[in-house]
């Protein structure tokens, strides 16, 4: 989101800040200063994902197949024209940015709500002005872009900071995103990705530069002004009083801007006054109504700080700063000047001279540049170990002003979570143990650790509270988090926590169970495998913090989920067995352990049977439908005839295919289904990959329009046939799957019924009421082994929760 008001501002008020340029312009010129170098781009990939979902329909579960052609087409146009791209996703909450992220989450809620009250009313999908991104977008546009050959890393913070961080010290041509945060980041230039035009490749250079001299400020007073303003870290709410105090005494209120204009112009014009003070940062302290978010509001700041930058702002020490989140920091020492102020590379710009303020002298003095770079030619980024610095004027030294941006856990959690302590090495773990990524590869393929391949991505922690304390896991878990071969497997096993935004999902639908109850016993299970430390005791597994969406759920604090014992045969692996291990049968291991956390081991003789490229999916469908009593004969046609008439058609005709009406229910199914195939990523990745990635990347085996119209069909009533297309190859293959499906569940008493035979309480809102039943592969009830998913509400949220069948541990706070 970024700093409040900040992108109206700029669009309306200052359209001088925004320049028209061109990328194949750009690169050409960063040739010829950098002969032999390569123009790159950071992109911020969670703020492109609406720009790359280009397909009409999305309400479905999303139009896979057409959005791996758009990503593929923007890959291709960059490429033409010698622009490398590299992607950064975020890895992970910090913890100062939680409230945002809940407050983002409710909001979406209340969209989704609306959603489906326009598809109940009129039986299409809503408007683009609607649009809600389909569930697993993010995670799987990561697989997608590593398909395509592209460099695609996870970050181990904030996003924005390792795109900011990595565009500064890597000299690159600039940013890609939609995040005015990227306008007070002192780093490369920032380009909006809202105004690319792909056939031209224009867009807009929102120049920061020009920013600071329409509102008579120095680069490193925008960090000010943005917690000032608002943003994720400090909220809105905090200096509101305070802003229209400025308000009320700034002079200059311009009648052609409007209220939250003037109030950015009467903060900076504040900003600017108390700056000429002598020892300006005491006398804003003084009036700032900081009281106890003193800590936040220096964090708040300091966030901004790229590795080797300060703030004047920051002389002294902030008390409680250093002990925020991590306890142990390494220093460095930063260079001669204060601090560096890069200038714009917009042409218009060049013969500005900028200026900052000396914290000793109280005046503005000229930064000298260096004519190519448009940077303080006595710049220098150090190479390791950097933290954001200021300067104390009493001894001199370099203190740092805050801690790892990464924040740690809740303390209002810290008891409740059992943790172990590690030392880490001096030397900074790996980003990725394969350089060239192969979806296909087992965690072992590359076991050497290559220094060169590290990334500089802000304050390295000598000491680090993790959830496990075998260093070689962590370093290999950290690698292929960084470098976006797994999903969560990393959090699980460093700070025990972990989060999944919204799915359309219909808050008054009481017969479909949502996602976050469907698949969290898998998810125990997992937990189980990640922190048992081998063997299966999950006694002393400590517990895992979920932050799911689900109605009803106000996300005031976190599930505490205790992991599920895995029932595998040969006992429970340890993970350096499953991830390092190359010895014969290991993979047979593998694939016991990636059943068992599903729950299927008896199902391994019909999943084998199937075969590549559908055991995955079958092995989800069978999952499905023994923990979902609603779900019925009719759905399991839908999903496998879809699936089959995938593998033959060219996207050009699935962009072409028209529903006669849009269903609520089969929303919601398209969305379950896809949750499944982000919930196979976990889970394979967890287990040292015994399967193929491919085989349950979405553009392989869902296209969310044709799942519907199957969906359609067969509650018409339609012949499998007809489902199938007339096509008799598919038809042989549609009832092997079948068979397969329906085997494994009989064998977990859960045969599977046409809804046309259903008594007339099935059609109503809960769905077989002998849900509870034995389930005769195992010998305990289904609630024993993960509650079934119709009474894991929200639950008792204060003290130990009541409901007699809960295996989950659930202790809320």
């Amino acid at each position: 989101m970024g700093v409040r008001g900040l992108q109206g501002f700029v669009g309306s008020s200052c359209p001088h800040i925004c320049t028209v340029v061109n990328f194949k312009d750009l690169a050409e010129q960063h040739r010829s200063r950098h002969p032999g170098g390569t123009p790159t781009i950071v992109v911020d990939a969670m703020c492109c994902l609406r720009y790359w979902y280009t397909p009409d329909s999305w309400i479905c579960g999303g139009q896979w197949r057409e959005y791996f052609s758009a990503l593929r087409e923007f890959v291709k146009t960059f490429t033409a024209v010698g622009i490398k791209l590299i992607f950064f996703f975020d890895g992970m909450v910090e913890q100062n940015k939680r409230d945002e992220w809940v407050k983002r989450r409710l909001k979406n809620n209340r969209e989704i709500a609306r959603i489906f009250h326009y598809i109940k009313s009129n039986k299409e999908q809503p408007g683009r002005n609607m649009f809600f991104i389909p569930s697993g977008l993010a995670v799987f546009t990561r697989f997608a872009l590593k398909t395509l050959g592209q460099e695609t890393r996870c970050s181990l913070q904030e996003a924005d900071y390792e795109v900011a961080s990595y565009g500064l010290q890597n000299d690159c041509l600039g940013i890609l995103g939609e995040d005015t945060d990227y306008l007070i980041y002192d780093t490369c230039p920032y380009f909006s990705i809202s105004e690319l035009c792909l056939d031209s490749l224009d867009t807009v250079m929102l120049c920061r530069e020009k920013l600071c001299q329409s509102l008579g400020l120095g680069l490193s007073d925008l960090p000010l002004l943005a917690c000032l303003l608002g943003n994720d870290v400090i909220p809105e709410g905090m200096f509101e009083s305070f802003r229209y105090k400025c308000l009320s005494s700034y002079t200059s209120v311009r009648e052609n801007f409007d209220k939250k204009g003037n109030i950015i112009l009467a903060v900076a014009d504040h900003i600017a006054k108390v700056r000429r003070l002598h020892q300006g940062e005491k006398k804003l302290e003084e009036i700032l109504p900081l009281g106890t978010n003193k800590a936040l509001f220096y964090k708040g700041v300091a966030s901004y700080l790229l590795p080797g930058q300060r703030s004047p702002w920051f002389f002294q020490k902030p008390e409680g700063v250093i002990t925020l989140d991590k306890p142990v920091v390494s220093m460095i020492s930063g260079p001669e000047s204060h601090w560096e102020v890069p200038m714009c590379t917009d042409p218009e710009s060049k013969q500005e001279v900028p200026m900052c303020t000396d914290p000793e002298s109280g005046r503005d003095v000229p930064v000298c540049t260096d004519p190519e770079s448009g940077r303080d030619s006595g710049q220098d980024v150090p190479s390791g170990r950097d933290v954001p610095v200021c300067t104390d004027p009493e001894s001199g030294r370099d203190v740092p002003v805050c801690t790892d941006p990464a924040s740690g856990s809740d303390p209002e959690f810290k008891q409740e979570v059992p943790m172990c302590m590690r030392s880490e090495s001096k030397q900074k773990l790996p980003v990725g143990t394969n350089p060239e990524f192969n979806p296909e590869a087992p965690m072992f393929t590359n076991p050497e650790i290559k220094q060169e391949d590290t990334i500089n991505t802000g304050p390295e922690m000598k000491q680090q509270v993790t959830m496990v304390s075998d260093p070689e896991i962590l370093q290999v878990a950290r690698a292929h988090h960084v470098q976006a071969e797994s999903y969560l497997v990393y959090n699980i096993l460093s700070s025990g926590e972990v989060e999944c935004s919204n799915s359309l999902e219909d808050e008054l639908d009481q017969a479909l169970p949502s996602q976050a109850f469907v698949y969290r016993p898998v998810r125990q299970r997992v937990y189980s495998l990640l922190l048992g430390g081998g063997g299966g005791d999950t006694s002393a597994c400590p517990t895992v913090k979920e932050w799911f969406v689900y109605s009803g759920n106000p996300l005031r604090h976190p599930d505490l989920v205790r992991p599920l014992q895995m029932n595998i045969p040969g006992g429970t692996p340890s993970l350096k067995l499953l991830w390092l291990s190359q010895e014969p049968g290991v993979q047979a291991r593998r694939l016991d352990t990636l059943l068992a956390c599903f729950d299927l081991s008896s199902s391994r003789e019909e999943l084998q049977a199937v075969g590549s490229p559908f055991e995955a999916l079958c092995c989800l469908l069978i999952y499905l439908f023994v923990q979902v009593d609603t779900l019925c004969l009719e759905d399991l046609h839908a999903f496998i005839a879809q699936a089959l008439c995938l593998q033959g058609k060219p996207t050009v005709q699935l962009v072409d295919l028209e529903l006669d009406h849009v269903d609520p229910r089969a929303v919601q199914l398209g969305s379950l289904l896809v949750r499944g195939l982000t919930t196979l990523v976990l889970v394979n990745s967890a287990c040292g990959f015994p399967w193929k990635t491919a085989d349950f990347m979405p553009w392989n085996l869902f296209d969310g329009k044709l799942f519907h119209q199957k969906y359609l069909q067969s509650e018409k009533g339609c012949t499998v046939e007809v489902l199938v297309e007339q096509n008799r190859s598919r038809l042989t293959k549609f009832q092997a799957l079948k068979s397969a499906v329906c085997r494994a569940c009989v064998k977990e008493n859960r045969p599977i019924s046409s809804r046309r035979h259903w008594r007339p309480h099935h059609s109503g809102r809960w769905g077989r009421q002998e849900s509870s039943s034995h389930r005769t592969s195992s010998g305990h009830s289904r609630s024993g082994q993960g509650q079934h998913w119709r009474d894991q509400g929200p639950g008792k949220r204060s003290g130990v929760c009541l409901t007699p069948a809960l295996d989950i541990g659930c202790v809320f706070t």
